[in-house]
């Protein structure tokens, strides 16, 4: 589904590499795992995938169920099935969050050429996926995100997931600010989207997200490249040992 190879990404105007070769293959079905310390490129691979402007690709590409992702705008990427739940959500004041629902999902079921739902079959839809996420019905009547704890932040964001349905789950330490209880919620829903037919990949520092949302593959990533792959216990060796062996070895 998603393949990237040898990808090279800087900041527009700058000189240093923030990815260097990275080197990735997420199949249908699969849920992956990148973890790696503060400043390893994790949040950058993730707004690549997303189109986010400010980046330049020097070399590579990614491949996306056979198209060239890098070559679609945002909207594009969005309407064929690509969705990234950010680590730090912004607000969106004036905008309620069920208004804001209603005009995603219209606009990606028009970019694919469907119809739009009718208002009572929109309204079932969104409360029962909010009732299995235990989103707060009167959270859908606030503005996105505004006074939002950060537990509602995250569950308000896998709602749109659950809403969506893309098939491309792209999470940016979505455990960041989580207290256990609320980690436990938007892992339940998160795992709930898992399916034959969509891929997930999860960016984390911490094997503890993983205790929940168990992968199928672990990466780790260390100074813009992937410097070892491995299964589920690949997360529980980091949380041990750290990741001082690999920086030494991306160097």
């Amino acid at each position: 589904m998603l393949k990237i190879e040898n990808l090279h990404v800087r900041v527009e105007d700058e000189e240093r590499e923030i990815l260097r070769g990275i080197d990735l293959e997420v199949g249908a079905g699969e849920v992956h795992a990148i973890m790696g310390p503060n400043g390893s490129g994790k949040s950058t691979l993730s707004y690549i995938l997303a189109g986010r402007d400010g980046y330049e690709i020097t070399d590579g590409s990614v491949t996306y169920n056979g198209e060239d992702l890098l070559d679609m705008e945002p909207d594009e990427r969005a309407a064929s099935g690509v969705f990234l739940a950010f680590q730090y959500p912004i607000e969106i004041p004036g905008v309620a969050t069920m208004q804001f629902l209603k005009v995603a999902l219209s606009s990606q079921r028009k970019a694919r050429g469907e119809g739009e739902l009718s208002t009572p079959d929109f309204m079932r839809l969104v409360r029962g996926k909010a009732e299995q996420l235990k989103v707060n019905q009167d959270m859908l009547k606030r503005p996105v995100n505004v006074g939002f704890s950060g537990g509602e932040k995250k569950r308000a964001e896998i709602l749109q997931m659950a809403v969506l349905e893309p098939s491309l789950c792209v999470l940016d330490e979505t455990d960041s600010g989580l207290d256990i209880d609320a980690l436990r919620i938007v892992a339940d829903g998160v795992n709930a989207l898992r399916s034959p037919d969509r891929a997930m990949v999860v960016i984390t520092h911490y094997q503890r997200l993983l205790e929940y949302i168990v992968p199928d593959h672990v990466h780790v990533l260390s100074r813009g490249r992937i410097v070892r792959s491995g299964g589920k216990e690949l997360a529980l060796e980091l949380e041990k040992d750290g990741y001082a062996a690999y920086e030494e070895q991306a160097a």
